[in-house]
């Protein structure tokens, strides 16, 4: 006697293919993408070919000194420091609470809302080695916008009675006048030992 072949019966997948492009749709429409990653950080413009260069004098107690090398450690105007020292280092540096000639000097600014006011003269000058870790470099320059943002949010409470981010746009500009964002980025080196 011979078997009947079984036929199985056959399964409609259309319907799967439904639920899956539903899922997938579901999916991409309840996630949600971080927009706000990265640093905020604008290249000066090329300047003019006949532009002539003019010797700029510094001021050595005006600049922030701050250099990592290729094993990740920070010298800060000559001494060494911790990444988790360098935000109030850098915030004294701005302010310079106690008139301290090694510190930033100060100069007589008129700024809306605020008055004629003393304004650091002080620029932060970040320079890496070729071989600092990429974590490192964030690392340091996430205390050095910190430490301004926390100087800018400072002066907003004192001012205006809230943070800087809930200020108007003329009042914000106001508070950037007052503390800039002073931080120049060196190429980076390759230092021998």
């Amino acid at each position: 006697m011979a078997r009947k072949k079984r036929i199985a019966p056959e399964i409609n997948a259309g319907s799967m293919a439904d639920v899956a492009f539903l899922l997938l749709i579901f999916f991409l429409v309840t996630t949600t993408m971080d927009t706000n990653s990265g640093m905020m950080r604008q290249l000066p413009p090329i300047p003019p070919k006949d532009q002539i260069q003019e010797e700029i004098k510094v001021i050595q107690r005006n600049v922030f000194v701050v250099l990592i090398n290729r094993a990740d450690q920070l010298l800060v105007n000559g001494s060494r420091m911790e990444v988790s020292e360098l935000r109030d280092k850098t915030k004294e540096f701005f302010t310079n609470p106690t008139d301290n000639p090694k510190l930033s000097e100060k100069k007589m600014k008129e700024i809306e809302f605020f008055g004629t006011v003393d304004v650091s003269k002080g620029v932060v000058s970040l320079q890496n080695d070729r071989g600092t870790t990429y974590d490192k470099y964030i690392a340091v320059q996430n205390e050095l916008v910190a430490a301004i943002n926390e100087l800018r949010n400072e002066a907003s409470k004192q001012k205006f009675g809230k943070l800087f981010d809930d200020l108007d746009s003329k009042q914000q500009d106001a508070v950037q006048k007052y503390y800039p964002l002073a931080i120049s980025e060196a190429e980076p080196k390759t230092y021998k030992k």
